[in-house]
């Protein structure tokens, strides 16, 4: 399989900035070939500051338990290349002590891929059909983020670090 030719889009998944600002700005020139910045909540005003630089990708993103007066969603189920997502900060679904929860949430809505924050440790895995996807933290060190593509052959989940600024 070649790489990037068979690519049908390249989705940047970041989560918990807290002001990182340039770290996020960063992160999404890093992917240039990305389509979509799905963004899993603590950072609501970066990610609105930003949005204006990238007016070529699409842009969705959730609230965390820090984005306080925020009017954005807990949760956002969506659909991208046939692939039904579901993202959250997690906090809602105690994210902190485990993950069973809402791997079942996202398994009963029949979710291809999950995708949440909120503990700023990256973490990836495939569990019966699900892809999960935690890219860590911006505000964290080393700052990280993740990337998903989609492709004839499936998906591809990657954690990315930023690297020293």
């Amino acid at each position: 399989m070649s790489d990037m030719g068979e690519i049908a889009m390249r989705i940047i998944v970041l989560s918990d900035s807290h002001g990182e600002y340039l770290r996020l700005q960063r992160a999404i020139r890093s992917q240039p070939k990305a389509e979509a910045v799905l963004f899993c909540g603590d950072g609501d005003d970066d990610i609105d500051r930003v949005k204006p630089e990238f007016p070529d990708k699409m842009f969705v993103s959730v609230r965390g338990n820090n984005d306080w007066g925020s009017d954005k969603k807990y949760s956002e189920t969506l659909t991208l290349c046939g692939r039904k997502i579901f993202m959250t900060h997690g906090h809602m679904h105690r994210v902190k002590y485990y993950y069973d929860e809402l791997i079942n949430h996202a398994k009963i809505m029949g979710c291809d891929i999950l995708l949440f924050g909120h503990t700023h440790e990256p973490y990836q895995a495939y569990e019966d059909g699900l892809y999960i996807l935690n890219p860590g933290a911006l505000c964290s060190t080393p700052a990280t983020y993740g990337t998903i593509d989609i492709t004839q052959a499936g998906i591809v989940t990657n954690i990315v670090h930023l690297g020293v600024m």
